[in-house]
Protein backbone atom coordinates (compact mmCIF):
# COMPACT_ATOMS: atom_id res chain seq x y z
CA UNK A 1 0.00 0.00 0.00
CA UNK A 2 1.14 3.34 -1.04
CA UNK A 3 1.88 6.18 1.66
CA UNK A 4 0.10 9.40 1.64
CA UNK A 5 1.74 12.41 0.35
CA UNK A 6 3.02 14.50 2.89
CA UNK A 7 2.63 17.84 1.94
CA UNK A 8 3.84 19.78 4.72
CA UNK A 9 7.52 18.25 4.33
CA UNK A 10 7.50 20.11 0.70
CA UNK A 11 8.38 23.30 -0.19
CA UNK A 12 5.51 25.25 -1.59
CA UNK A 13 6.99 25.60 -4.94
CA UNK A 14 7.90 21.76 -5.13
CA UNK A 15 4.02 21.38 -4.23
CA UNK A 16 2.72 22.96 -7.72
CA UNK A 17 5.42 20.57 -9.70
CA UNK A 18 4.05 17.74 -8.05
CA UNK A 19 0.36 19.13 -8.89
CA UNK A 20 1.40 19.09 -13.00
CA UNK A 21 3.38 15.38 -12.67
CA UNK A 22 -0.13 14.05 -11.50
CA UNK A 23 -2.26 16.07 -13.59
CA UNK A 24 0.10 14.66 -16.32
CA UNK A 25 -0.01 11.28 -15.17
CA UNK A 26 -3.64 10.98 -14.78
CA UNK A 27 -3.97 12.94 -18.79
CA UNK A 28 -1.72 9.61 -19.85
CA UNK A 29 -3.68 6.82 -17.61
CA UNK A 30 -6.80 8.01 -19.05
CA UNK A 31 -5.67 8.11 -22.76
CA UNK A 32 -3.70 4.67 -22.45
CA UNK A 33 -6.94 2.97 -20.39
CA UNK A 34 -9.27 4.52 -23.43
CA UNK A 35 -7.66 1.18 -26.18
CA UNK A 36 -6.78 -1.56 -23.30
CA UNK A 37 -7.54 -2.30 -20.18
CA UNK A 38 -5.44 -1.47 -17.43
CA UNK A 39 -3.75 -3.69 -14.88
CA UNK A 40 -4.50 -1.61 -11.51
CA UNK A 41 -8.26 -0.27 -12.62
CA UNK A 42 -8.16 1.72 -9.26
CA UNK A 43 -4.74 3.96 -10.30
CA UNK A 44 -7.13 6.83 -11.97
CA UNK A 45 -9.07 7.07 -8.79
CA UNK A 46 -5.93 7.29 -6.73
CA UNK A 47 -4.54 9.67 -8.37
CA UNK A 48 -7.77 12.02 -8.63
CA UNK A 49 -7.47 11.61 -4.93
CA UNK A 50 -4.14 12.52 -5.01
CA UNK A 51 -4.78 15.54 -6.74
CA UNK A 52 -7.93 16.68 -4.84
CA UNK A 53 -5.48 16.67 -1.83
CA UNK A 54 -2.65 19.08 -3.46
CA UNK A 55 -5.16 21.09 -4.52
CA UNK A 56 -7.15 21.31 -1.08
CA UNK A 57 -3.75 21.96 0.56
CA UNK A 58 -2.92 24.81 -1.96
CA UNK A 59 -5.74 26.15 -0.88
CA UNK A 60 -5.36 25.97 2.63
CA UNK A 61 -2.71 27.77 2.50
CA UNK A 62 -4.23 30.68 0.67
CA UNK A 63 -7.10 31.24 3.22
CA UNK A 64 -3.74 30.76 5.78
CA UNK A 65 -1.86 33.20 3.99
CA UNK A 66 -4.39 36.03 3.91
Amino acid sequence: MKKKLDLNKIPKADVSKKLDELVESARVLRFKTEGARSKNVKELSTLKKEIARVLTFINQSKQNAK
